[in-house]
């Protein structure tokens, strides 16, 4: 594929420009960070997993009808998604109390909720991407009330099918975060699930013994990222039981061929 124009880059993944108009490459890296990037690191072969992740979870959430960016996996590190109008919001949804609000609120962390409860923060990482109200939402016009009706209605269906899903292989599906975007056609515009959903954004924990299976693995030095996202990727059926020769880096695996 030629060398194409970069639009935007992230912590975690690159945007360049697509092979037709309204359509972007999404390149997925090794590169980790969190508490808003003041930690950083590389987890080796996260990109490839975290593609096909995604690309396995859109597929799925397309098939029962949530509207998505994702087009196809292009390769180990690339898909082909719709360029959107990211809505500058996050949304949080928490099945099981842990991170920021198991300390904001003091509730012990792996609390089961009475009820799932969506948070919102506002996209800005100079300001640490902060908590936010729908009333911040609408009187800063990030967006509209049928929007984020919308994206409502949407977080709630994915959250019920992804908690069923993850279950099935036995995971429990304690929160994550979703963005969305505006896909404009003419002169309207919809809401469509946008980024990507994996080990990243999500926190995924065995539902016998409790070992997190996602980034917290980083975020608190517990080791075993790697093996924590291929074993996500396992049981969703993306790598071979025993997989540990599954190809997770192209560059590395060519010089072991070579």
């Amino acid at each position: 594929m030629a060398r194409r124009r970069q639009i935007y880059e992230g912590k975690a993944k690159i945007l360049y420009e697509g092979p037709e108009p309204g359509t972007l490459i999404q390149y997925f890296k090794d590169d980790a960070t969190a508490f808003n990037a003041q930690k950083r690191g590389t987890i080796n072969g996260k990109g490839v997993l975290n593609n096909r992740i995604s690309e396995h979870v859109f597929t799925l959430l397309g098939n029962i009808g949530v509207p998505h960016h994702f087009i196809r996996r292009l390769n180990m590190r690339e898909q082909l998604i719709r360029q959107v109008e990211i809505v500058p919001i996050e949304v949080i949804v928490r099945n099981v109390a842990a991170g920021t609000l198991s300390k904001r609120l003091g509730i012990e962390e792996g609390t089961q909720l009475p009820r799932t409860l969506i948070e919102y923060c506002y996209k800005d990482d100079a300001l640490g991407d902060p908590l936010v109200a729908e009333e911040h939402i609408a009187c800063f016009n990030w967006c509209s009330q049928d929007e984020l009706h919308d994206i409502q209605d949407m977080a709630i269906r994915i959250n019920d099918f992804m908690s069923g899903m993850f279950a099935g292989v036995g995971i429990r599906l304690v929160d994550f975060k979703l963005e969305f975007g505006r896909l404009y056609e003419g002169d309207y515009s919809r809401i469509i699930l946008a980024d990507e959903i994996s080990p990243d954004g999500c926190r995924l924990w065995d539902m016998v013994s409790g070992e997190k299976l996602d980034k917290d693995r980083f975020r608190r030095d517990l080791g075993g990222e790697v093996e924590a996202y291929q074993e996500v990727a396992r049981r969703l059926g993306l790598l071979p039981e025993g997989g540990d020769n599954a190809v997770l880096d192209l560059e590395s695996h060519r010089k072991k061929k070579s």
